[in-house]
């Protein structure tokens, strides 16, 4: 493919994770549906543990009756990744935050490739060039590395990141340990809001990741080599709390944790090692107003604010209890 064509052969690793299972199912549509008209395969790259996973076998056999093709093997094994890249002209790496520093080799085999033409890597989530702050940010780091990787060694491949922002199906959860952290409990309506619940934040519902990977797929020209500010809508906690309170018809006992208390908490969880740490870091991130920009790239991409899941579509899910 030429660097503004549009892509034929995709292959998407980290396809069945949190995020890559509503990529997937996304490009899935695109090619089946015939929304992206060039695109004549798609493929995964997974595990064989996954492969014979009995949990995973509606989603992988959803997606083969679209016509998508499984591939075993194994993300660290050089043959395997060069196996998978045959033929293939687009990567679209889904992979969660523990096997971020994996692209680094995925990158470099996909350098060497010549029919591997344009690479997604997995930047899904929060900016992590937002400011001149966030490079000292310690769940920034790995994704940093990747792009330190892709700026010193990768000449051939167009790179486009896909910055999403926080989830917001992931945004509303209270985390059990850490409710200061801020979220909402819709059994118990209990709600804790950060600050005074009217600070703004960007959000992105988890199924419009999906869509806003494909309009970057389908439109190469606004993204190629680039790094993509998208979002679903912006709201505050306070709107939050009120969409719970008018679809449950009940109002919720709410709390709220000052910044620094936030703070306090966070450096306390990176010192005691807690498994959420990185987790209060990005919610104090976030609630610093690092999700906000003057324009994002929606519109580059032909998608209108019509276009995204709104609000009460994410909290619906979240009251009906349904999985992210």
């Amino acid at each position: 493919m030429a660097a503004t064509s549009l892509p034929s052969k995709i292959l998407v690793i980290g396809a069945t994770g949190v995020i890559g299972k509503h990529i997937t199912s996304a490009i899935a549509k695109a090619s089946s549906a015939g929304s992206i008209k060039s695109i004549s395969r798609v493929s995964i790259l997974t595990s064989a543990a996954t492969v014979s996973s009995p949990q995973k076998q509606p989603l992988l056999s959803s997606w083969k009756q679209q016509g998508l093709s499984v591939i075993a093997g194994d993300i660290t094994n050089p043959e395997d990744v060069r196996n998978a890249y045959r033929d293939i002209d687009t990567v679209v790496c889904c992979l969660g935050r523990t096997a971020l520093l994996e692209q680094i080799e995925l990158l470099r085999i996909a350098e060497k490739t010549d029919s591997v033409q344009w690479f997604f890597p997995s930047e899904y989530g929060t900016d992590i060039e937002y400011d001149a702050t966030s490079k000292h940010e310690k769940p920034h780091q790995n994704k940093l590395k990747v792009r330190a990787f892709i700026k010193d060694e990768i000449k051939r491949l167009k790179v486009t990141y896909v910055v999403t922002g926080p989830y917001a199906d992931m945004f509303l959860d209270a985390k059990s340990g850490h409710e200061e952290a801020g979220g909402f409990n819709t059994q118990t309506k209990q709600a804790v809001l950060i600050g005074d619940g009217n600070g703004k934040v960007g959000l992105t519902t988890m199924p419009d990741v999906g869509k806003l990977v494909v309009a970057a797929l389908a439109n190469p020209d606004a993204s190629v080599n680039k790094a993509l500010k998208v979002q679903s809508f912006v709201t505050t906690p306070k709107e939050i709390l009120a969409e719970f309170e008018s679809q449950t018809g009940a109002k919720f006992d709410v709390k709220y944790t000052a910044m620094d208390d936030l703070q306090a908490e966070e450096k306390q969880a990176w010192e005691k090692g807690d498994s959420l740490c990185a987790l209060l870091t990005l919610r104090r991130i976030w609630a610093q107003g690092k999700t906000l920009y003057e324009k994002t790239d929606n519109e580059a991409l032909g998608l209108s604010p019509q276009d995204m899941e709104p609000l009460s579509a994410v909290v619906g899910r979240h009251i009906r209890g349904e999985p992210c």
